[in-house]
């Protein structure tokens, strides 16, 4: 079979329902039991039938126990993982300003390439490990590196050592994008895997917080000009990198105490632990008092898969089987490809405009009469709280048989390319507001599904892998998107120009995908 949507395998669906029914527990039977029929995004029949048969009863399983409490933990806490990256994000480019005012340094980009550099180490190092080593370390211990140096950064005395720390903060959050969507996914039922995509409404939430932190700090304790710009009458951005440290710590600290992840159980399979994966879903059925009918005479009836990892856990090897994984197929070398491109052009677009908003809103602000601290802040705070909706309203749209994830992504770009084009022609205070609320709700859209996306097209076996050097690409764009602000210049409409352009490319990347995950469970 070649890599297209998998029909169900109704021999092993008969086996589960033959035990489920011996449960006598049919009354407990919800909605994610009519996705026991559900074929998978693909099929790996050709690559590793074993495999393939395995996931497909994992699925099951999952399906069978449904929804739990464990999933709305799963919910917040993977969510802090957004909030922390876009977060750090929005961080560095309200610091940015008044930082280059402080200290004056050569190159007034250093801080954003600093904070793409240390997202860029991250996201390879926490993608490729976590497929290697598995999800829970990186889950655990990201966030407490990110914090730890996010607080130590609003307390250095000089440039460099500031763009080191930032640097080695980013690092640590960097892995949480890739990781937040798989250990999400790879618990979730298939009957709310759009949950995925408004996951990403935690991106705006980290928005808003940095940006409502911003608005009192930043017009209240920032200088005006460098000629007279001191520590003691520019504190604003200290007190912004301390706060928002200190919030990330909490979350860093919740998510070990809280939730106590375990392995997820699709990690489990492609490493062959099948024993621990039967012992997962059976104690998550347990505790939430579910039914689940897998059983290890189940999986290993399926045979030995063989395909997903190499004789030498810690080796070359092992990272190459990973990185062969994505490509199996024609069809999945062409999925992966589009993927990695689409968060290339992503990378460009979004920092481009989201990094140097302050900038954009000021200048703006400037030729319409209202550039001053107070208003660029508060105007900064409501455009972010704006982007909290945007992957909301995608959540909905990807469950809409004529759109699914593909038609979402496709609309989310067009439509933010219509306002990209609008924004040049700002005339007054009120339109500068306005189409900049419109603007990061609709970008967010695209945004949100393309992080749903991602994983769900990727297999388990190599999905942390895929999803990092997905990450990665965008990363590296976001240092060409320092240079290119520079060059074209943030007073003027061309870098605007150049975001409206690249989403053109990427609603049309989003019809060429060979996958929509639309009523289809992720491999």
């Amino acid at each position: 079979m070649s890599l297209e949507e998998s029909p169900p395998t109704r021999a092993l669906d008969k086996d589960v329902a033959v035990d489920h029914g011996r449960t006598g527990k049919t009354a407990s039977i919800t909605s994610e039991l009519a996705s026991l029929g559900k074929g998978e995004v693909f099929s790996l029949e050709s690559v590793d039938p074993a495999l393939n048969a395995k996931m497909h009863l994992v699925n099951n399983a999952i399906d069978e126990i449904g929804w739990t409490g464990y999933h709305y933990k799963l919910f917040v806490l993977n969510g802090f993982g957004y909030a922390v990256d876009s977060l750090l994000l929005l961080l560095q480019s309200i610091v940015q300003p008044q930082v280059n005012l402080e200290f004056s340094p050569p190159f007034k980009a250093g801080l954003t390439i600093a904070l793409y550099v240390g997202l860029l180490l991250g996201a390879l190092f926490w993608g490729l490990t976590a497929d290697i080593i598995g999800r829970k370390y990186a889950f655990n211990f990201s966030l407490l590196i990110c914090s730890v140096f996010a607080i130590v950064s609003g307390a250095c005395e000089n440039y460099d050592l500031l763009a080191f720390f930032v640097a080695v903060s980013a690092f640590g959050g960097g892995g949480n994008l890739i990781l937040d969507t798989t250990v999400f996914l790879e618990y979730l039922p298939s009957s709310k895997q759009w949950l995925l995509t408004l996951l990403a409404a935690w991106w705006g939430v980290g928005q808003m917080v940095a940006g409502l932190i911003a608005w009192p700090f930043m017009s209240n304790y920032s200088c005006l000009d460098a000629a007279t710009c001191t520590k003691a009458n520019n504190m604003g951005w200290r007190y912004e990198f301390y706060t928002c440290g200190a919030i990330v710590f909490v979350m860093s600290i919740a998510r070990v105490t809280v939730i106590r992840l375990k392995e997820t159980p699709k990690y489990l399979l492609g490493q062959g632990k099948d024993e621990e994966v039967v012992q997962t879903l059976q104690w998550m059925a347990a505790k939430y008092n579910r039914p689940c009918s897998l059983t290890i005479e189940h999986l290993n009836a399926c045979g030995v898969i063989n395909t997903s990892k190499s004789k030498s856990k810690f080796s070359v090897g092992e990272l190459m089987v990973h990185l062969r994984g994505l490509f199996l197929t024609k069809k999945m070398a062409l999925s992966t490809s589009l993927v990695w491109f689409s968060w290339t052009l992503i990378g460009l677009a979004y920092p481009l405009y989201n990094v140097f908003l302050p900038e954009y809103l000021k200048s703006r602000g400037a030729q319409t009469g209202s550039g001053d601290n107070y208003t660029t802040w508060r105007n900064y705070a409501i455009t972010n709280m704006c982007s909290v909706w945007g992957p909301v309203l995608a959540g909905f749209m990807c469950e809409w048989k004529f759109l699914g994830r593909r038609g979402t992504m496709a609309v989310g770009a067009i439509v933010t390319m219509i306002f990209f084009f609008a924004y040049t022609g700002v005339r007054t205070g009120a339109q500068n507001l306005g189409f900049n609320c419109a603007i990061s709700f609709c970008l967010n859209i695209y945004y949100g599904t393309l992080y749903a996306y991602t994983p769900e097209v990727l297999p388990s076996a190599h999905r942390a892998t895929g999803n990092g050097i997905s990450v990665a690409f965008n990363r590296v764009m976001g240092i060409v998107s320092a240079v290119v602000a520079i060059s074209a210049n943030t007073a003027t409409s061309v870098p605007i120009f150049i975001c409206a352009a690249l989403y053109i490319v990427m609603a049309i990347v989003a019809v060429c995908f060979p996958f929509e995950p639309y009523g289809r469970r992720a491999a």
